[in-house]
């Protein structure tokens, strides 16, 4: 396997002190594999901010490489350079730079940024080449984009404006990923655009997180997973047949590495990680 790769893992902040316990034996688990980094969310408009600070402060205390996600969606310029400059005093050297959704009830506008792009700029005006920014990217198009050529468009914005690299939204379609690749570098994007991975353990919520991020479950494993009804370990063992085939076309394509969407849990990201033999 090209050591070139980058493989990392995605947290979200626990909210209970039973999450963070659970949370803490799967880094553990995890870290174990040495990934190149984690990293952490950030919930709508900073709603999740002081977990999100709690988990990070933990992670750094480990000495382990972390990636907090930073939203612009409602925070003030000072604000969000306040964050960034906490981070920069933790020693942190990577940040997943996003546009964020508003939380619930909040209307439209609230904060001095509106879109990714701008966030990116701040960073590299305000912190030079200190960060590491990576930004998102849609292959199956972003859902409120209008377009894929206006989602295209607003994904070299972000390029342009200083991002290092992206990690997508998952997918389970090889064809959209590469698709995608292939349009940006027709347009001189030549930034590392490293596949976002989700397993496939519950397909009740799988359709539910698909559903709001507009990612798309091929009918031909929607069929299937439906077919299992309430056979766990059938879903389980499908889903993990589906997921490492999808890494290992995507790796012989010539993704740049993975970062697994972990959900907290460390068995069904293992369980892929050890079928490819990384």
């Amino acid at each position: 396997m090209n050591t070139q790769k980058t493989f990392s893992f995605e947290l979200f902040p626990p909210k209970t002190e039973k999450g963070f316990d659970n949370m803490r034996k799967t880094v553990r688990v995890l870290n174990a594999r040495g990934p190149a980094f984690f990293s952490c969310t950030y919930g709508a408009g900073g709603s999740t901010q002081s977990n999100t600070f709690a988990t990070v402060d933990w992670l750094r205390e480990q000495d382990i490489d972390t990636a907090p996600h930073l939203t612009c969606i409602g925070n003030s310029i000072a604000e969000t350079v306040e964050i960034l400059q906490r981070y920069k005093d933790q020693g942190i050297h990577r940040i997943v730079a996003l546009r964020g959704d508003r939380p619930s009830g909040t209307g439209i506008g609230g904060g001095d940024l509106a879109y990714a792009n701008e966030l990116v700029g701040l960073i590299r005006e305000r912190f030079g080449g200190h960060f590491h920014i990576e930004v998102a990217a849609y292959p199956e198009m972003h859902p409120q984009a209008p377009s894929f050529d206006a989602d295209l468009a607003n994904f070299r914005r972000k390029v342009d404006a200083g991002a290092n690299s992206a990690i997508t939204q998952y997918f389970y379609n090889v064809d959209a990923y590469t698709r995608f690749v292939e349009q940006c570098e027709k347009l001189g994007i030549d930034i590392p655009i490293v596949p976002g991975i989700m397993p496939i353990t519950n397909y009740s919520n799988l359709k539910r997180f698909s559903d709001a991020c507009g990612a798309e479950i091929p009918r031909w494993i929607a069929k299937r997973l439906e077919g299992y009804a309430d056979d766990v370990d059938g879903i389980r063992a499908f889903g993990l047949d589906v997921v490492t085939r999808l890494c290992e076309q995507l790796l012989a394509a010539g993704a740049p590495g993975l970062h697994f969407y972990t959900m907290n849990q460390s068995a069904p990201t293992l369980a892929i990680w050890d079928n490819l033999g990384l």
